[in-house]
């Protein structure tokens, strides 16, 4: 295969992802007093995707996984870029556990008991507004539902 025609389909793979990542939907969060704008993860597609390639994300930015059900869902950060800390949450939107992700590695980072959403900020953005296990997250019950 010839330079230009790998150029192309890079090209063409890495607009494909901003694509789907710009397709998101975007929707209100709020942690205590704190206001987040999370994009929405609520597909197959999208949950696989999630922030890969991403170089920046503004502060009160993040991505909200939704899932099917209820699991001890687990999250890695292959092809990610942004150090990023995930928060697991149940059904009712309580924190069960956060974890601090490094970027580019395949580590697994776990829900500690079964999940229903994840919601990934900036690395430390939960330990820097001493949001902690047990704090329940606003706005989740509006939230699309899962594919």
């Amino acid at each position: 295969m010839n330079k230009t025609l790998v150029g192309l389909l890079v090209g063409l793979a890495m607009s494909a992802t901003a694509w789907a990542q710009s397709a998101m939907p975007v929707m209100e969060l709020s942690a205590g007093f704190h206001r987040i704008e999370a994009e929405v993860a609520a597909n197959d597609q999208n949950r696989q995707v999630g922030l890969m390639n991403r170089k920046a994300m503004p502060t009160q930015r993040g991505m909200l996984f939704v899932f099917t059900q209820e699991n001890t869902h687990c999250m890695w950060m292959r092809n990610t870029l942004l150090p990023l800390s995930v928060a697991f949450m149940d059904a009712e939107g309580k924190i069960i556990n956060i974890e601090d992700m490094q970027p580019q590695t395949e580590d697994n980072h776990c829900a500690r008991r079964p999940a229903r959403y994840a919601l990934e900020m900036n690395l430390g953005w939960f330990a820097q507004r001493g949001i902690k296990p047990g704090v329940k997250l606003g706005g989740l019950d509006k939230a699309p539902r899962p594919q």
